[in-house]
């Protein structure tokens, strides 16, 4: 009985392979297309409208989640196959920003490892990369401030957005956690596995700072007595043993990511996101006035955070703020009509977080 299971599997694989195939063949096509149009290949919106049919009309046991992360991978294949394009991202590898780059461009693709979000920037605006991969908030520690700064004074799109869930591990050559006198990690980690850290050990440990979860990999395997709070996909790619998953104090901890691009531009898919920087004039009731008319329009505003605007010596402010809408939607322009000189359009894409 298993036998002829098995075989039923490899003649459903052989259909399969034949079937992507076919679909290969025609994103070539599409490619050809779309470098006549100068049309860009990664398209968000038409991604999603995909993944929403799909997990509407199938009849069988697969979850949305289960579907979105099969063709996901096949998306990114048939992006490679379009056009092979290269992606940047805040490293370095096995970092959760380089896990989140997979995520939306499969593990075939052409990826570059940075050291810092303003080198992420300045390879996108350089066009050094076509697209760049950079956190933008955790719903447990807040926004990454440096994001929204090169934002504000970058020229660059907002492409999409894509949600994480961070998984800690803590890993080490040693075999037990009473062996272990020093754990490498960032700051942040440190902060999110606090309770972990208070009930694992019953002795006195130094916590060391390092620029990444990877880079404290590195560090667990150099010195003796020691381990890594890190992510999975870092403990696997260096090779240190795990000795406890899932130590994180929240099972909801998640990351937002952006991918950003150069003059990128979605259609509507008819649930939207806006984000803006608004630079209001120094006055008072300005920052009132500007959201009252998105309230009397109905327009959502998902987030309001204000930033140094960087402006000579006095203490100025600019406000990051994302909408539900897109930025073309008639109300939405509307609205803002009031304030087109001051307002700086970042992006608007699909919703996914």
């Amino acid at each position: 009985m298993l036998e002829k299971l098995r075989k039923k599997i490899d003649q459903i694989d052989d259909e399969l392979l034949k079937l992507f195939n076919e679909r290969i063949a025609v994103v070539q096509e599409v490619g050809r297309l779309k470098r006549t149009t100068k049309a860009p290949i990664y398209r968000p919106e038409r991604e999603k409208a995909i993944i929403d049919r799909l997990s509407k009309t199938q009849k069988g046991p697969l979850t949305k989640a289960a579907i979105e992360a099969i063709f996901l991978e096949i998306f990114a294949i048939s992006r490679n196959y379009e056009l092979p394009e290269r992606i940047a991202y805040l490293g370095p590898d096995g970092s959760f920003t380089h896990q989140a780059a997979e995520s939306r461009y499969g593990a075939i693709s052409d990826y570059i490892a940075l050291d810092s979000i303003s080198a992420v920037f300045e390879s996108v605006a350089t066009r050094r990369v076509k697209y760049g991969v950079v956190p933008i908030e955790n719903n447990q520690e807040g926004t990454v401030q440096e994001t929204i700064d090169y934002l504000g004074t970058h020229q660059l799109s907002i492409v999409a957005e894509m949600a994480l869930p961070i998984h800690f591990s803590i890993a080490a050559l040693e075999e037990d956690l009473s062996q272990v006198t020093t754990v490498f990690s960032r700051d942040i980690a440190f902060r999110q596995c606090k309770n972990f850290i208070n009930h694992y050990f019953d002795h006195e440990v130094k916590l060391v700072p390092v620029s990444s979860t990877s880079r404290a990999c590195q560090m667990a395997l150099e010195e003796k007595n020691s381990a890594a709070i890190c992510a999975p996909i870092a403990a696997r790619e260096y090779k240190v043993p795990i000795l406890y998953n899932n130590i994180q104090d929240s099972a909801d901890n998640t990351t937002r990511f952006l991918i950003l691009s150069e003059s990128f531009y979605n259609e509507p898919s008819g649930e939207d996101k806006t984000s803006l920087i608004a630079k209001l004039p120094d006055e008072a009731g300005a920052l009132v006035a500007f959201l009252q008319k998105f309230q009397s329009a109905g327009i959502n505003l998902c987030k309001v955070e204000s930033r140094p605007a960087k402006m000579g010596t006095h203490f100025k402010y600019m406000f990051f703020i994302e909408l539900d809408g897109h930025f073309h939607d008639p109300e939405v322009q509307k609205t803002i009509a009031p304030y087109k000189d001051q307002i700086k359009w970042l992006g608007s894409y699909a919703r996914m977080c």
